[in-house]
């Protein structure tokens, strides 16, 4: 075999997930795809370089016949009709993963992406967790002695999982002497062990494919869902994906990633800092017409984001596919009221935002905000399913609206900037030690906020933006002040050991990578390397 486990960690329970006929899948998988992934990812170092010289991006030319042509995505099967309401989280530990199943909303999101730590444990606790939710096993009892099972007086969650997105690897496995690929070890041991079961009920597999940035790479999954379903005499279309349009360049692409996976789509999602971060990243050599405001005043309202959204759901419902709103990251706080009841206010309010706009659901992270987001969408959907018949025909979208980041309004300040650095590096940290979904102020977040934050100073500080708070001019010395202090506030709130292992790491990996000469792709390709 090609293949070879280099981390023999001992994970509790491995050996039911790392079977030689898995295995043997994840390298079939690999030696089929691997080689188009890699081409589309220099692809994107391509695409990015023109438009970033171009100073903008269009609808592309020569898929003109696709976005005017007359097509449907397949009908939704029965458990993926009403999905009003998502909860997200990581799929480890076990103890999230029957929270999530519990918690009364209609799709769980397993997240094995962006609110994960790839750690070895994680990565095979994760699959571990999905063997046991799909057949209805999963249970955990705490080091307190408290059991966590599935609950039988309602119905469990639909599981939709989300595999890493196609630049990570997996270093743990390698394949002919190189990394495998993230996506395709999460993808291959998911459906391997699981798609027969979860067909034969009718519950899945179902997918959410994140990061892409162009219709291309939606075809490759396509072709791995093919592949997939024939190696394991499934039926064509058994496969459903809901793609995450998070991207800057995927949104000039809505209608062609839904083409390419049109047997297999079930809809597309509308994020939020993903999408902001690859803006920065996007045109980082464009100049200060690109330049933010401070993340926290970057709202959904902002004029490009309403172009992006509403585009949104006109493309899917034209299509016949779902549009699933945003995460809503406000998180409830049982010892403090006050904090709980603003919290559910302000996703009471983004949730009735989306409702109104033609969303036919929406994501929330945490259980106690499942209610709040269907007492929204229960009152404008009634007794439908959803709101596919709302088409946006009144929608009209420019590529000059989608680029229009001076719509945002606002200011970058030294609050803006210094808060910036402290989740930066706090959640940095945090993901070094195995946790990749973290409380922050009252706000859950994941990968995408670190992303965000970080290139945010970058893009600052290579534009020697002003503050408007204190006059200063963002530099490379303000940065580091900052950071310094920020580090310390974190030290303070901390114990010693947690603050060396982790939280001086992270400091030093946000200082390079906010100030070097260089943008680097992903925060999580550096900082993978520190992990085990």
């Amino acid at each position: 075999m090609a293949l070879t486990v280099t981390n023999q960690s001992p994970v509790a329970g491995a050996e039911r997930i790392l079977t030689p006929e898995a295995l043997d899948f994840v390298e079939t998988l690999h030696h089929k795809f691997a080689g188009t992934r890699d081409e589309l990812l220099a692809e994107r170092v391509a695409a990015r370089r023109q438009a970033s010289a171009a100073g903008g991006l269009d609808f592309l030319p020569e898929t003109r016949a696709i976005r005017e042509g007359d097509w449907q995505v397949a009908p939704a099967p029965a458990r993926l009709r009403d999905r009003r309401v998502e909860m997200t989280g990581p799929a480890s530990p076990a103890k999230m993963a029957i929270n999530a199943l519990n918690s009364g909303a209609k799709v769980w999101l397993a997240d094995l992406e962006d609110a994960s730590a790839p750690t070895w444990h994680n990565v095979v606790d994760a699959q571990l967790n999905l063997y046991g939710a799909a057949r209805g096993e999963l249970s955990f009892t705490s080091a307190e002695g408290k059991q966590y099972t599935l609950r039988t007086d309602i119905p469990l969650a639909t599981v939709v999982v989300r595999p890493r997105g196609w630049h990570l690897p997996e270093k743990n496995i390698r394949i002919d002497g190189a990394p495998a690929v993230g996506a395709l070890v999460d993808f291959g041991l998911h459906f391997f062990h699981n798609a027969v079961q979860l067909a034969a009920t009718g519950e899945g597999p179902f997918y959410y494919l994140p990061k892409m940035e162009s219709h291309l790479e939606a075809r490759l999954w396509n072709d791995i869902f093919v592949f997939a379903q024939n190696e394991l005499g499934l039926e064509q279309g058994t496969v459903r994906a809901t793609m995450l349009i998070e991207t800057i360049p995927a949104a000039f692409q809505m209608e062609e990633i839904l083409y390419e996976l049109r047997e297999h789509a079930s809809g597309l999602n509308a994020g939020r800092w993903d999408y902001l971060f690859s803006i920065i990243k996007y045109f980082r050599e464009a100049g200060g017409a690109f330049v933010l405001p401070d993340r926290a005043s970057v709202s959904m309202t902002a004029p490009f984001m309403r172009a992006y959204t509403e585009l949104l759901v006109k493309t899917c419902h034209r299509r016949g596919a779902f549009a699933m709103g945003g995460m809503a990251a406000f998180i409830p706080n049982r010892k403090e009221p006050e904090v709980t009841a603003a919290a559910v206010e302000k996703v009471r309010a983004d949730k009735t935002r989306e409702a109104n706009d033609g969303f036919d659901g929406s994501w929330v992270a945490h259980p106690d905000l499942v209610d709040t987001c269907r007492e929204v969408f229960d009152a404008v959907l009634g007794d439908k399913p959803n709101q596919l018949d709302r088409l946006r025909e009144e929608v009209k979208v420019t590529p000059a609206d989608l680029l229009d980041v001076s719509s945002a309004g606002g200011a970058v300040t030294e609050a803006g900037l210094r808060l910036n650095l402290y989740v930066a590096v706090a959640y940095t940290a945090v993901w070094l030690s195995g946790n990749g979904a973290v409380a922050i102020h009252n706000l859950m977040e994941d990968a995408a906020t670190a992303e965000i934050s970080r290139s945010q100073i970058w893009q600052q500080l290579r534009n020697k933006v002003v503050l408007a708070d204190t006059g200063n001019t963002v530099t490379k010395e303000l940065v580091e002040r900052i950071l310094a202090e920020e580090t310390g506030r974190l030290r303070g709130e901390v114990d010693e050991q947690a603050f060396a292992k982790y939280y001086q790491p992270a400091s030093r990996l946000i200082g390079e990578l906010a100030t070097g000469e260089d943008f680097v792709e992903f925060l999580t390709l550096p900082a993978y390397e520190l992990v085990s």
